[in-house]
């Protein structure tokens, strides 16, 4: 058995310094192509997503967690509310 736990933990330290893609989703709208080609600099696309509603936290386009979006220094941030899976607090 301890063999066995070796073998998976050797497994799992394999993976656990592989990079993934995290990103942040705002939200989303439809749009014709007619739209899309006339979009500059300055236009301004309405989302779905009400302005106090929690963002979408995706690893590698798999959604994990929602939460709120936070300034940190100079940079935007993600605060986390909800892992998904688990019940909201």
């Amino acid at each position: 058995m301890a063999m066995v736990n070796a073998i998976e933990n050797h497994r799992l330290n394999t993976v656990l310094d592989v990079k993934v893609q995290l990103s942040v989703r705002l939200g989303t709208c439809q749009l014709a192509m007619r739209d899309v080609l006339e979009l500059n600099p300055g236009a301004i696309i309405q989302l779905n997503q009400r302005a106090n509603a929690p963002v979408g936290l995706y690893v590698n386009e798999k959604l994990i967690a929602l939460g709120e979006v936070v300034v940190v220094e100079e940079s935007f941030g993600i605060k986390i509310t909800q892992l998904i899976g688990e019940p909201a607090a």
